[in-house]
């Protein structure tokens, strides 16, 4: 069965090599030919293949430079490069490789290894571009969580910075602090159900209104666990919890000590010291002291001590992330309003045309 997703070009001066390689794919996959590396290069800005198999020995440009030159591109440096060569070439597999290629194909070719090398480095353009897509979801769920909540900046990144941290000084593994910090950027989704007056309300909630804010946990949740994915099943556990105290005086089961799941005891620390050194509607950020006697004054009552002992120990790193992240808010910052005085320039303008 032909793959109609997958276009492969195949670049090759001698006219024999291309029907040869036409008889070994055309079965399964789209075919794009080409007979030299100008050809090449014009077919790939042109079609933008999945993959290429390239010849090294061309008279106009060997393979090496239409390698370097495809990955000198950004629209076209992902594309993997499979150099198709003969045994006389095979020494030069260090030149290839520095040039960008993925893997070698030696001629006279045996179509079984053929198709099984283009096979395996279509799945990994796949796997690239799914994981892609995937990092590209996780960061807008982040951002949908916080859309008519429009004074917290970049709060969702940096405290998932900061629950990262502080997972690696609790002994996680690399690959769960990673799962964490994608997580924990998405434990406010449920705040896209709650209204924006409510969210954005320049003084402290009524009791009526902290009833609809401490909904957002479940909504949250609700959203979340749709998915079946370990960062989803993460980040619907964080959102249902992380307002959970270790006292058991938080929202919404009331529980208390080990019966809240890590994560959210860790999410917990990282926000509230994010949300306490940080502007807000109705408050001015505070100093870094301040909020760090607050997270002690909490040990044991909102926070998990151990937590609380372990996030002095990483203290100096988290500052580093939250002047890193500081510097980005306030980069963006100056863009928005850029962005709004050009804009309010040009109104001005044509209404005064009018």
């Amino acid at each position: 069965m032909m793959n109609q997703e997958s276009v492969i070009l195949i670049v090759d001066d001698e006219t024999h090599n291309l029907a040869a390689m036409r008889q070994i794919l055309s079965d399964h996959y789209r075919l794009l030919f080409a007979h030299n590396g100008s050809e090449a290069l014009a077919a790939t800005k042109r079609c933008r293949p999945a993959l290429i198999l390239l010849d090294i020995q061309m008279p106009d440009m060997d393979g090496y430079a239409v390698c370097r030159a495809l990955k000198d591109n950004p629209d076209t440096e992902a594309i993997p490069v499979i150099f198709v060569t003969g045994l006389s070439d095979v020494g030069n597999e260090a030149q290839g490789f520095d040039a960008g290629a993925v893997d070698y194909s030696v001629k006279p070719l045996s179509p079984p290894i053929v198709r099984a090398r283009v096979k395996t480095h279509l799945s990994l353009v796949r796997s690239s571009l799914l994981e892609r897509s995937y990092r590209d979801a996780l960061t807008m769920l982040g951002e949908a969580g916080h859309y008519n909540d429009t004074d917290t900046g970049v709060h969702v990144w940096r405290m998932a910075s900061f629950a990262r941290v502080l997972a690696e000084a609790c002994g996680w593994t690399a690959a769960d602090c990673e799962r964490l910090e994608q997580a924990a950027a998405m434990h406010d989704m449920g705040k896209i159900g709650i209204p924006g007056e409510i969210l954005r309300k320049p003084a402290q909630l009524d009791e009526d209104e902290w009833e609809i804010m401490r909904a957002h946990s479940r909504i949250g949740h609700d959203i979340l666990s749709m998915s079946q994915a370990p960062v989803f099943r993460l980040a619907a556990e964080i959102a249902l919890f992380h307002h959970e105290r270790w006292d058991g005086s938080g929202y919404p089961e009331g529980l208390a000590g080990p019966a809240i799941p890590e994560s959210a005891r860790i999410v917990a620390v990282a926000d509230v010291f994010d949300a306490l050194t940080m502007r807000r509607p109705y408050k001015d950020p505070w100093p870094i002291n301040k909020a760090l006697e607050t997270v002690r004054a909490s040990s044991g009552s909102h926070f998990e001590p151990r937590l609380v002992e372990q996030f002095e120990v990483v203290l100096p790193r988290i500052l580093e992330i939250k002047a890193a992240w500081d510097a980005k808010e306030h980069n963006r910052s100056d863009s928005h309003r850029l962005h709004h005085h050009t804009w309010s320039c040009l109104y001005a303008s044509f209404s005064g045309r009018r």
